[in-house]
Order: C-alpha cells, then structure tokens, then sequence
C-alpha cells in the first residue's frame, strides 16, 4: 500500500487522469489513503495484514479496468437475435442448469464460445440476465434443432458469426443474425413453432409385424389414414392428457394446432423413414411426443381411433409417449413482430430466406444422420413399440396425469416439447 500511494505521490492530478473512467472511485480512494497516511496517522501495511501491497500489480488492474471501460465505449452492445442449429445428442437439453455442470446443455457450449469470441464480458457467462438472454423453445435432451433462435446484448465484433463458430463443436452453429428492438424478447415475441419428427416408417406397421424389418416399406394407403389421424389434432383442443401436472381444466391446457402432417417415405441406409411435421402456437413439455405416440399405437391397432377423442375430455387417459430422438425444432415464427416492425425502414424481418441453404445442409450432415445411426445402434423406436402392450388404453380415471420421476414441469404458455 506505501508503494501504492508513492505512486499517487509523484502524479500531478490523479483525479484528471483517471477523469470518466470505471477507476476513479479506486483513485479517489487511494487518495483519502494519501491523505491519511500524510498526516501521520496511517500504519504500515505489513503491521495490519503482513505483507506489502504490490504497487505494480495494482498499476495493472488499474490499466485493464480503464482498458475494458474503454473497450466497452468503443463496442456498446446491441440487441440481437442468433439462429442456431444443433445436434442435441449427448446434450441435457438448450436451457443453462446453473450448478448442474455434470448435465451439459447446448446453452453451455454457447456462452462459454461468446465469451472466447469477445462478444460477451466474462462476468455474463454465470449471470446471462446482463446480456438480457432469451431463448425460443427449451428442447429437452437429446431433442435438436434447426432452426433455433435466441435473442441477447453483445458486441457486434468483426465477422461475429464465423469467429464464435470457431470456439463451438461442429454440432452447434451459429448460421446468421439480425439487429431487432431493444425490447425484443425471443420467447415472449414468437407467435408459432414448427417441429418435425423422423421415425422409421415400420412405426406404422401392425403390431404382429416384425418391427425390426428394415425391408418394410409403408404403403400410400396407410400414409393416407395416417394423416386423417394426424389432421384431427387441428384446431384447439384439451391436451391435459398430453404432459404431466396439467388438470382437466387447466386453461393453460388448451394449445392450438394449425398443422400436423407426414410427409412421404424415403430411404436411409437401407431402411425407409418418414418426417411428421406439427405447427402449433405454442407446445407444453412431451405433448408432441405424446401426440406421435398415440397414433403410432392406434396405427398399430393398440388402442382404437376413438381414444383421441376421449383423451380430449375431462377423463384421464393412457397416452404414450415416443421416443425423443426424432424430434426436432424445425422453425420459430414471428409473424406479429415482422407485422409492426419488418417494414419500419430500420429492422429486417426475421425470415431466414438465405440461410435456408446452410438450414438444409446441417440437418443432412449432423442431425439426420444421428437420428439414423443412433435408431440402428440403440433401438430406440423398436424397444418402445415393444412397451405398447402394457399400456391400458381402455382404463380412465379422473384427476391429473401424474409425474414421472426425472420428469420436468413446463407451465409456460410458450414452453417446448
């Protein structure tokens, strides 16, 4: 600390030249300490703690907290919104779970990479409420996305979007962004979500067929049934029996779907797979999952085309549900947003037209090909059709659906599957 105030000694004004800066305050008190000591009344710094201040450690952390207030002057942040594409494989999911760090989630791997790239402070990687972060949809584990969007403050720093890509795993990239407005939340902001599934199409075989065919191929006449089941999910519904700790007449229950359909069959190292695509407002935790999963079981002959229409109602009905690797994020929408401020002159709409190219290509090299190898390898779908016939289609009971262990609670009107 002597060493400290020698310093503060031999400069002219101190106060002048540490003038705007984030270390004045630090000088302004260095110099009550000069001024302490002058008069006499200050002891040495080794009778109070037993070891010198060093003056030159201390002439450094002066430097780089002017250096970084400079740096944030010259770089102000601004509102942007990122779209990412991920392979959710190995991950817990998109959302942080501070003090979970055993349970890595995508959102991880991208704060820790905007942080190497300049485009966050440090202090923003365990406190993201300083970058006002936001994401659209918190996908569950091992679901991914192509068409992820997550709104934040950073730096706009030179060819931002290739230099954060170089500190994140090929599985997650960042493919553009966009200036919005100050106030643009990405969750509360989206109107829509699109999400696809891909399942080998021996889903829709009848169960006494061997569900480990990959020679089965699925005929137009059974697709078409497929999608009338599919398309009776349109409209507003009751979907309590959909997700868990949701009652019957929960208000927030109710989703809106405006489209649900499979698209047509194609060939992938030999077995044939189908994409089902939903588009709805908003989805509660599992519901596509659940929706999937119970015209699975009627297709197969498990359960009748009449439970769908029960599982609406107040009853408590057994709906199962698919497995997660098929499911992917396909696109957020932010219709009323583009509405008001799309044609202002000064933001762009947030349509993804030129990336669409670099959309297509990360889905065909990081998330089908996963969905593929991960369904030969582990079974996934297969080991769950096998599940069908313990379930109870035909028992109802009044009352919620009750949570399964490890299962997660979404009560935001805007949560994901």
């Amino acid at each position: 600390m002597l060493k400290l105030l020698r310093i503060l000694h031999v400069l002219p004004n101190p106060r002048a030249v540490c003038e705007g800066s984030k270390v004045r305050g630090l000088v302004l008190q260095c110099e009550g300490l000069r001024n302490f000591h002058s008069s006499g009344k200050m002891k040495r710094s080794a009778e109070d703690n037993g070891a010198p201040v060093d003056a030159g450690r201390v002439e450094k952390k002066l430097k780089e907290a002017e250096d970084q207030s400079q740096e944030e002057k010259r770089l102000p942040k601004r509102k942007v919104v990122l779209l990412m594409a991920y392979s959710g494989k190995g991950y817990y999911g998109m959302q942080r779970n501070p003090g979970s760090a055993q349970f890595k989630t995508i959102e991880d791997d991208l704060v820790t990479a905007l942080v190497k790239a300049g485009c966050i402070p440090e202090n923003h990687k365990d406190e993201m409420k300083k970058m006002s972060f936001q994401r659209c949809a918190r996908t569950d584990k091992g679901v991914s996305a192509a068409g992820q969007v997550v709104s934040l403050k950073l730096w706009l720093i030179e060819d931002m979007v290739n230099r954060i890509n170089a500190e994140l795993p090929p599985q997650i990239r960042i493919l553009g962004f966009k200036r919005v407005t100050g106030g643009f939340n990405s969750k509360n902001n989206c109107n829509a979500r699109t999400y696809s599934y891909m399942l080998p199409t021996v889903s829709f075989s009848p169960k006494d067929h061997n569900q480990e065919d990959i020679d089965f191929r699925l005929e137009a006449s059974t697709l078409e049934w497929v999608n009338r089941l599919f398309a009776r999910f349109k409209g507003t519904h009751n979907f309590h029996n959909y997700t868990s700790q949701k009652g019957p007449r929960d208000p927030s229950a109710k989703r809106y779907i405006t489209h649900m359909t499979c698209g047509e069959p194609f060939l992938r190292q030999g077995a044939e797979f189908a994409v089902i695509t939903v588009r709805g407002q908003s989805f509660m935790m599992h519901q596509i999952r659940k929706m999937i999963g119970l015209v699975i079981a009627i297709a197969k002959g498990y359960a009748s085309e009449e439970l769908m229409e029960r599982s609406w109602g107040e009853e408590k009905v057994d709906v199962p549900k698919a497995p997660g690797l098929g499911l992917v994020l396909e696109r957020v929408h932010f219709d009323r947003y583009n509405k008001r401020f799309g044609g202002d002159g000064l933001h762009e709409t947030l349509e993804w037209t030129k990336e669409e190219e670099a959309i297509a290509g990360f889905k065909d090299a990081h998330i089908y090909p996963t969905i593929v190898e991960t369904e030969r390898d582990e079974k996934s779908m297969v080991n769950w059709m096998a599940t069908l016939s313990i379930h109870d289609f035909e028992a109802t009971a009044t009352g919620k659906q009750e949570m399964q262990s490890g299962e997660q609670d979404d009560d935001d009107e805007n949560g994901s599957d």
